[in-house]
């Protein structure tokens, strides 16, 4: 179905005309100059109990689809990251059932271990009392990680910011997980912006001083990092922690406010916006391959926008506004979600999505999207 290119749509705020649909060629393979992943959702059940407070009830086959998605714009998958709702109604079981079968789909198109990374939390302990309590969760989750195949993210801890008295609690910590590892992991460094629950990580509330504490840690196991993963949305910030990082250590941008510039100056990524802009992102990141600049911003720009609305403050919520593209574009049935987080983000902020999701030439079929968007409007009486 494709819509004329006079198609019209009234939101809150005014009618939208709707631009021609754009088609993204897939590429040939993933990018060579950076190593992009993008942090995938997970597509709830509508016919589950996806009530607050309830245990997740998932759609797999939907969920798995939207993996084979992403993979066939040659980009990699961060699953059971904070995109999947991790600490937001993505349980442990669940998340234990995520990870098994992520991983078991990317062998169809190769290696687990380098298409899929997960995250290992402690979140299946959340009145862990004592460091070691904290080590034991952690350790759980990453062989949980590396049984199904994948690679590791440790993930920032809810209960290590709780009790860590200092950095070197968090070195202590880290140090054992990193000691134990059979190969290099990404670290998670996510900002009180994506979780407030997190202030303060890596010992102290002061950037720089956080940051000297956390360059300490990966100098002393650098060869068990393969990179770090930085979401404070600082772009200043993290162009001189990656400048300051050992050689051989990666930096994957997180920040999904300037990630167009950060990765064309050397970032490599692991984004949640890639999850909703990856067929204009893979054409991007092809441009960039090839030393095409000018491509490469003219196929981002567009996007920024929709990112910024998306991971408004307060940023947590993001999460609603992927999986409403993601139901906009036909990649599951109902906007639902797990935790009934689909009420986090009101009706004017999701029709301002719409707007720039298309202006951006990221909705795929506009009879679809237009379709299904009107019946939002419906529903809510509009």
């Amino acid at each position: 179905m494709a819509a004329p290119r006079t198609a019209r749509i009234a939101l809150p705020g005014g009618e939208h005309t709707l631009r021609e649909p754009v088609t993204w060629s897939r590429p040939a393979g993933p990018a060579v100059s950076r190593v992009v992943y993008a942090a995938a959702h997970v597509v709830a059940d509508p016919l589950g109990d996806n009530t607050p407070g309830s245990p997740a009830a998932v759609d797999w086959d939907a969920t798995l689809r939207f993996r084979h998605h992403l993979w066939s714009y040659g980009l990699r998958v961060a699953d059971a990251m904070d995109t999947a709702q991790r600490n937001m109604g993505l349980d442990w079981t669940a998340t234990r059932e995520l990870i098994r079968r992520s991983a078991a789909e990317a062998k169809a198109f190769g290696d687990p271990a380098e298409l899929v990374a997960c995250g290992a939390g402690t979140d299946q302990a959340p009145h862990a009392r004592t460091l070691d309590e904290i080590v034991a969760a952690y350790t759980e989750q990453i062989e949980t990680v590396r049984d199904a195949g994948a690679g590791v993210i440790v993930m920032a801890s809810r209960r290590l910011a709780a009790i860590a008295r200092g950095p070197e609690d968090y070195h202590r910590v880290y140090g054992e997980l990193l000691s134990g590892v059979d190969r290099p992991v990404i670290l998670h460094w996510l900002g009180e912006m994506f979780d407030p629950n997190l202030a303060g990580y890596w010992g102290s509330r002061d950037v720089t001083e956080a940051t000297a504490s956390f360059l300490s840690l990966i100098r002393d196991h650098a060869a068990k990092v393969d990179g770090v993963k930085v979401s404070l949305l600082d772009a200043e910030h993290e162009i001189g922690l990656r400048a300051a990082l050992p050689e051989g250590v990666r930096l994957y941008t997180g920040d999904d406010f300037n990630y167009p510039s950060l990765i064309a100056s050397g970032s490599h990524a692991l984004l949640g916006i890639f999850d909703a802009i990856a067929p204009a992102a893979a054409a991007a990141l092809e441009a960039l391959d090839a030393g095409d600049l000018r491509r490469y911003d003219e196929i981002m720009e567009p996007t920024v926008p929709l990112s910024r609305k998306i991971f408004e403050a307060p940023t947590y919520n993001y999460k609603t506004g992927i999986v409403l593209l993601a139901w906009l574009n036909g990649h599951q049935d109902a906007f639902s979600m797990v935790n009934g987080a689909q009420a986090a983000r009101s009706l004017p902020h999701l029709a301002e999505v719409f707007r720039l999701a298309d202006r951006a030439g990221l909705l795929a079929d506009p009879e679809l999207a237009v379709s299904r968007m009107r019946s939002l409007l419906a529903v809510n009486g509009l």
